[in-house]
């Protein structure tokens, strides 16, 4: 629907006034020089201390490419390990624009839409005279204007939320890098191990084939050193096996080309002498998990979103301008008035619309509700997991670790005073190897845990894409 008046009934000096200082102003919505990364750095920093960079540069490249090849140059200890994993993690990398995605989607909605500018022009011969008829109109969308507002704060709330995910990104894969870290070194001091068991059993299967070629052994006991030995073998092969699995793993999440260039220390790092308590880290974890806070912006802003599509449910474009027309001869001059355009809520009332907008935000309320229910569960999971592996390595280091070494110290004196074979000894020195290699699983499997529950009290990414994508869809008003 459209308007010309003439020049007596013109809008307002003070409408066409605020339309060009609004436009003025619109174009003030700019980037920031850091694309809201100075806040994942500080979190980052706060969190795991450790740096992070976003190389949006090849200078910025070189220069973190030196120090990861400064930090690969020597054994890497766990925390050398994660500032690698940060520095050169390409997929982290993809993670931080959405960081600029998100901006532009700030700044965007910070902006008015271009004014339309029309334009009809239509002649005809009428006695001999050219008869024309021209008219013109630059509308600008004053609607947009009016919901700017609550479209910058939707986006405002969907920046921080991208923030907060950005840095649980950054946390998973810190947490990513840790069980990979751990896992390849136990994985190397097993196979270690596991080469001492096939060596003691290679032994004692030699010997036994040489006593019975003599008769001093029979065919029953040779066969079960021989079945030792082939078991041994054959978990040697399994354990290398999975020590490359584990360092193409840990290859995969430090960005590293070639599992070569990973040095790892000899050993797993010792037991702490006490474990962490729980203390309050449950309401911890309910202060500071990031999924937590981002599900409450994203729950915020789903109901600025939802004001907005209550405030345009009638009418979403609403575009006033000044118009001139022109009817007759082409130097007849032309009639000078104002155009207004707005769409007539005849067939749909925005129901749908605003039904859609309710239920969406519901949904994030349930979600939120269930987010601060399974943060409680999930940290009393991962610290009874702590704990209990904890207990685990403990009695294996106190207990069963020294027990065997002294099963194996009295059996050596029994052997040199001839009280019992050299079977006997091989089988008490194999039994200390595999408790000695039952340990280093369970302190990797501590170590794991305490990077499991450490992550449990920062978060992790669980808002669902599709609510997400539905608030950065209905922001703002149609242009």
């Amino acid at each position: 629907m459209s308007k010309h008046l003439p020049s007596a009934q013109r809008p307002p000096i003070k409408l066409l006034a605020s339309i060009l200082v609004v436009t003025t102003l619109a174009g003030c919505a700019t980037f920031s020089n850091d694309g809201g990364f100075a806040s994942v750095e500080q979190a980052t920093r706060e969190r795991l201390n450790k740096d992070v960079k976003w190389a949006r540069s090849d200078a910025e490249k070189s220069a973190l490419q030196v120090r990861v090849g400064e930090l690969l140059a020597k054994p890497l200890t766990i925390d050398d390990a994660i500032q690698v994993a940060l520095y050169n993690n390409r997929g982290l990398q993809a993670a931080f624009f959405d960081l600029g995605i998100s901006e532009a989607e700030l700044v965007q909605a910070g902006r008015l839409p271009n004014p339309h500018f029309s334009m009809l022009r239509a002649s005809k011969p009428e006695n001999g005279i050219r008869e024309y008829k021209i008219e013109q109109a630059l509308t600008f969308n004053i609607f947009a204007l009016i919901t700017m507002p609550l479209a910058v704060e939707v986006e405002k709330r969907n920046f921080e939320q991208t923030q907060r995910l950005v840095v649980i990104e950054v946390a998973r894969l810190a947490s990513e890098t840790r069980q990979a870290y751990f896992t390849a070194v136990a994985a190397d001091e097993s196979v270690r191990y596991m080469r001492k068991v096939k060596q003691a059993a290679e032994a004692g299967a030699e010997l036994a084939r040489r006593m019975a070629q003599v008769g001093n052994f029979s065919k029953l006991r040779q066969a079960r050193e021989q079945a030792f030995y082939a078991d041994a073998a054959l978990n040697l092969a399994r354990a290398e096996q999975s020590a490359v699995a584990a360092r193409e793993r840990l290859a995969r999440v430090l960005g590293v080309a070639d599992r070569s260039q990973i040095k790892l220390p000899d050993r797993l790092p010792d037991l702490p002498k006490e474990p962490n308590e729980l203390g309050g880290l449950e309401q911890q974890a309910l202060d500071q998990r990031l999924d937590l806070q981002a599900i409450r912006l994203e729950t915020e802003a789903l109901a600025k979103n939802l004001g907005l599509t209550q405030a345009t449910r009638l009418i979403n474009v609403l575009e006033v301008g000044p118009a001139r027309v022109l009817e007759g001869e082409r130097n007849s001059g032309y009639k000078k008035g104002y155009e207004i355009s707005f769409e007539l809520p005849i067939f749909d009332w925005g129901g749908a619309k605003v039904a859609k907008a309710e239920s969406v935000y519901m949904q994030a309320i349930e979600r939120a509700a269930e987010v601060a229910t399974n943060v409680r569960s999930e940290v009393r999971e991962a610290y009874h997991a702590y704990r209990t592996n904890y207990d685990i390595a403990r009695h294996y280091r106190d207990e069963i670790v020294p027990l065997n070494k002294r099963i194996s110290d009295e059996s050596m004196l029994r052997y040199n005073g001839m009280l019992i074979g050299v079977f006997d000894l091989l089988a008490d020195a194999r039994s200390q190897i595999g408790s000695v290699n039952s340990y280093i699983e369970t302190l990797r499997d501590f170590w794991i845990a305490q990077g499991d529950l450490e992550m449990s009290l920062i978060g992790k990414p669980s808002l669902n894409a599709a609510t997400r994508a539905s608030i950065a869809a209905s922001g703002r008003a149609d242009h």
